[in-house]
């Protein structure tokens, strides 16, 4: 298989932080690459370095085989097309936002109709173009992202979190349209997630990234194949847990995770399963939650870490979850130490291995 892209001995440097650390990574022409780690891992750099959006603070980035450079960089980057984890949309009508970049590159005006219809026929919004892009669902919205980046065609496609914060089924609809635009039109995709089920069921290779760093780089089957057996000990990717999973008369899936702990799951598996619940999806009040929820738990703070933006915490409910909340409601709050805590999460949230 043909080289789309390469990075050699790349290292990203924001002030003192070290964002990526001498990464190495081929993409492959045609392909769908996820890169597969927890917030903070430098996934977003790496796709910024991918779409020439960002330049290396030291090593090479290669493109078609030719070097990336002062002189080629603006030509190279017209082949690439990123869409950010936060979805942006103009205060214009869904055809003029899934048009604006063609306009931007001069394009006859019957071309422009053309890719913008095509785009939204991909994308399921066909009918939509004189709809107001901002008066969209989240899920649309994101549907109206994509077909902006789709209309482009460029060689590379770069995704940020494509699916976060949408519900299971909007996410699911997500991932067919990736699917098919990699399949339809051939265009090679690069990924960043923290979802291990969408990692195992769309891309051809995952890389495992953490703290700057690739881990390991591979196809599906080889990186789960060892991430199932190991799952407890992989530190790149906290909220992992091995348990013992039943189905009950009612089709939701109970999962006890030992000492007393039980979660449920929307995934119908019986018998032992490896479970990753993301920090991200996880809610704590200092008080009750008064919801029907099934994942309620009660607990304490055994440890708190300022990762910059964010405090995380690690909450000791009879085993210990990794929780991220702002500094503005860490403040609020009045936590500590010791601190007695409630956590909740959706059962769509917990992802069975």
């Amino acid at each position: 298989m043909n080289l789309l892209a390469e990075l050699k001995s790349v290292t990203k440097v924001y002030g003192k932080v070290v964002a990526l650390d001498n990464v190495n990574m081929q993409v492959n022409d045609g392909e769908i690459l996820a890169l597969l780690g927890p917030n903070g891992s430098g996934k977003t750099t790496l796709l910024k370095i991918l779409a020439f959006l960002e330049k290396p603070s030291k090593g090479e980035v290669y493109f078609c085989g030719k070097t990336v450079t002062e002189g080629n960089v603006t030509q190279i980057r017209m082949n690439c097309t990123m869409v950010f984890q936060k979805t942006v949309m103009f205060n214009a009508t869904v055809y003029d936002n899934v048009a604006y970049g063609l306009k931007i590159r001069k394009m006859p005006r019957k071309e422009i109709a053309e890719r913008v219809n095509k785009a939204l026929e991909l994308v399921g919004l066909e009918g939509f173009n004189k709809r107001h892009a901002k008066k969209l669902s989240g899920g649309e919205q994101q549907r109206v992202a994509l077909a902006r980046a789709i209309a482009l065609n460029t060689k590379l496609l770069l995704l940020d979190e494509p699916t976060a914060n949408l519900d299971p089924k909007n996410a699911a609809l997500i991932e067919e349209i990736i699917a098919a635009v990699n399949r339809e039109l051939k265009t090679t995709i690069v990924m960043a997630t923290h979802n291990m089920f969408q990692a195992r069921s769309l891309p051809n290779r995952i890389a495992l990234m953490n703290y700057g760093r690739i881990s390991e780089i591979g196809e599906q089957q080889e990186i789960f194949g060892k991430l199932s057996k190991t799952l407890a000990s992989f530190a790149a990717l906290e909220n992992t847990f091995v348990g013992e999973a039943r189905t009950t008369e009612n089709g939701t899936t109970l999962i006890n995770i030992g000492n007393n702990v039980e979660i449920a799951a929307t995934n119908k598996r019986e018998g032992k399963v490896s479970v990753f619940i993301s920090p991200e999806d996880i809610i704590l009040s200092k008080n009750p939650f008064k919801s029907s929820a099934r994942n309620i738990l009660k607990g304490r703070i055994i440890e708190i870490s300022d990762i910059g933006s964010v405090i995380k915490l690690r909450v000791d409910v009879g085993k210990p979850f990794a929780v991220q909340i702002t500094k503005r409601s860490f403040s609020e709050m009045k936590l500590d130490l010791n601190s007695e805590v409630y956590i909740t999460f959706k059962a769509s949230s917990v992802q069975i291995l």
